[in-house]
């Protein structure tokens, strides 16, 4: 039994960081998973680099993992850490100046060596040199303590360093209480095969919490209590992992079959990796040898009358440009799922943006119009795409569903819905001819006689009796589907494209501005409205808490729907006297938003391969409160340039 003192807190920020060998998006997946189990509410931050293995001790090579959790509804993984485990050099000098003043540092000390110091510029090292004495600093020989734990077993001493994660681990779960049951049968169950490995990391695990327990290095140990939540089952879930769940409910509730078409790229590829463990529910994953036959795989699925999906990164987008626009000729639903990340070209392959908007909107040839869907959450991401498939399916259309790497790799609580609970999609099969020919005798099939309300032309499964069409890249007689070179029948069907896009169902975005409901005038308002889309869902949340307990006086709204745009959102636009559009690209959304209501937003822009901080977006939000009025040619970007 122990008898050092335990303090509540109310939320802690952690981040494990060392070399992308080290193993700390392990280590912050299993801390992640046990806080879950005790439900705190949480938000993770992965951050790691794009080479398999980046040179060892080095700036770029450090991979690092944050979590933010609490006995409240949080909405970011947290602006700075109040723990940094570094267990390396590097992964101290690349987070350091992250950790404010006073925060806490669990350094290993056994890598500080002359030739790692120098590695990364120290000249002398931080633990002796005094440059540490405004924190925390727990500096403590992790790896060394890890061989020792492991004398006896067959293992020389560069695997036995390999376990040093799970020693960090362990201190970890015993510093803020978390269980230890749930990551020993997790180790079992991933080394059960590998006796000397799984006995190294249980060895180094319970070494690790054992130390916390005896050592006098730490007087206090603290406990975060769980947050409210409504009653159902929970489960810890990454964006990437929900949505590849959306689209598998979406399709079943539908009565189709998934295909999946896909090219393996980051950060997109444990969509394919989880679909790929799903053949049981109807799912087919192929992986294609490029982005073009993914993209063909997918399409032709639909025309056989399964749901195609394809699922990729800017990058492939591009790639997958003219065949998605074939998919707007063909007037077939396919689900294009685009995982964002910095760019151009090869870029940021590891890092989040959100500059892939004005590409999903007009990146194809021709007027070829497509819904554009933005989940906002990590858990988000399950409910947008099943609305992009009822999308596709009912409207007979791509959908582009753009998600981010900051939503694909974090991870928050998700409550498990009921499959019976979400909206059914009829996929309205044809079933027989809808026409005659010429002579009133013959029956005929007319692939393009639109649904009155939908637009959406007949899906008809080829070898159905009587339903012989033909389909493709050239321009389509309406009604009939003959090729056709006629001026006014191609402006006229490319106006129906549109139409049915515009003709989307949305629902209209909803305004969280507390002036508004507080007995006032009808017309009152806040002063700034702050409008988001995608991921920037979570810092802006917190801001605009922030901002309110500032005495700002602010209200928030995010857009789910990009093509076609919420019903209300230029009634909204004009209600407001400032609108702030944070988003991580230089101001695309912003760009639509003034040429489509000639709105006079403020653009807040970063492309620096990490979501906002709160503290950012609180700073923008106070210079335009306390900014005066503007005509409408004196707009101006507070942070960064505006298109």
């Amino acid at each position: 039994m122990t008898t050092k003192q335990v303090e509540t807190l109310d939320r802690v920020v952690i981040r494990f960081a060392g070399d992308s060998g080290d193993g700390m998006q392990l280590t912050g997946d299993r801390f992640t998973a046990e806080t879950a189990s005790l439900g705190n509410d949480l938000a993770t931050l992965p951050n790691f680099p794009a080479e398999i293995r980046a040179p060892a001790g080095t700036l770029p090579g450090v991979s690092s993992f944050q979590l933010h959790f609490a006995d409240h509804d949080i909405s970011t993984p947290g602006d700075a850490p109040d723990v940094l485990v570094a267990m390396n050099p590097a992964a101290l000098r690349a987070n350091l100046h992250d950790v404010p003043r006073g925060g806490t540092l669990i350094v290993d000390t056994d890598d500080f060596t002359k030739r790692n110091l120098a590695k990364v510029g120290y000249h002398t090292s931080p633990l002796d040199d005094g440059s540490l004495e405004s924190y925390q600093v727990h500096a403590l020989p992790m790896t060394s303590m890890t061989v020792k734990a492991l004398e006896g077993l067959d293992l020389s001493r560069k695997d036995a360093e390999r376990s040093k994660n799970m020693f960090a681990l362990g201190l970890l779960s015993w510093l803020y209480d978390r269980p230890t049951a749930a990551t020993e049968r997790f180790l079992k169950a991933k080394f059960g095969k590998r006796a000397t490995v799984l006995e190294a990391n249980l060895r180094a695990f319970r070494a690790g919490w054992a130390f916390g327990e005896t050592t006098e290095g730490f007087a206090v140990r603290f406990t975060v209590p769980p947050a409210p939540a409504e009653k159902g089952t929970y489960r810890n879930v990454t964006g990437n992992t929900a949505l590849a769940y959306g689209l598998v409910a979406a399709a079943h509730r539908a009565g189709l079959p998934i295909v999946l078409g896909s090219y393996p790229i980051t950060p997109a590829s444990d969509i394919l990796h989880t679909l790929s463990g799903l053949k049981r529910f109807g799912v087919t994953t192929i992986q294609a040898e490029d982005e073009i036959a993914g993209v063909g795989a997918a399409l032709g699925a639909s025309f056989g009358g399964s749901l195609g999906i394809t699922s990729t990164s800017g990058p492939g987008l591009a790639l997958k440009a003219e065949t998605i626009g074939l998919a707007v000729m063909l007037e077939l639903p396919l689900v294009i799922v685009d995982v964002q990340r910095g760019g151009p070209s090869t870029g940021l392959p590891t890092k989040t943006e959100q500059s892939d908007l004005l590409q999903a909107m007009y990146g194809r040839n021709g007027e070829s119009p497509v819904p554009v869907v933005a989940p906002s959450t990590p858990t988000d991401c399950f409910d947008a795409a099943v609305d992009a498939v009822r999308i596709a399916v009912t409207y007979r259309t791509p959908v582009v569903l753009l998600s981010d790497g900051y939503l694909a790799n974090g991870s928050e609580p998700w409550k498990l819905p009921r499959v019976d609970d979400l909206p059914a999609v009829d996929p309205g099969f044809a079933t027989e001819p809808n026409g005659a020919e010429a002579d009133g005798v013959t029956p005929a099939f007319r692939p393009y006689l639109r649904d009155a309300e939908t637009l959406a032309r007949p899906w008809a499964v080829p070898g159905t009796a009587g339903l012989e069409h033909r389909v493709g890249g050239l321009e389509k007689a309406d009604v009939t589907g003959d090729i056709s070179y006629d001026p006014a029948n191609h402006d006229r069907m490319v106006r129906l494209r549109r139409a049915k896009v515009k003709g989307v169902a949305v629902p209209d975005i909803e305004v969280d501005d507390p002036t508004a409901t507080r007995g006032g005038p009808q017309d009152s308002r806040s002063e700034v409205l702050v409008l988001g889309w995608g991921s920037t869902y979570g810092p802006i949340t917190a801001a605009v808490r922030a901002a309110r307990k500032q005495g700002l006086s602010v209200a928030q709204t995010h857009l789910r729907h990009i093509n076609p745009l919420p019903g209300n959102l230029g009634e909204v636009l004009r209600r407001y006297p400032k609108v702030l559009v944070p988003e991580m690209n230089l101001g695309q959304l912003a760009l639509l938003l003034r040429g489509r209501y000639l709105a006079d937003v403020t653009s807040c822009n970063q492309v620096r391969g990490l979501p906002f901080t709160s503290t950012e977006l609180v700073e923008a939000i106070s210079a335009l409160h306390h900014a005066p009025a503007r005509s409408h040619h004196e707009a101006r970007a507070v942070h960064g340039e505006a298109r």
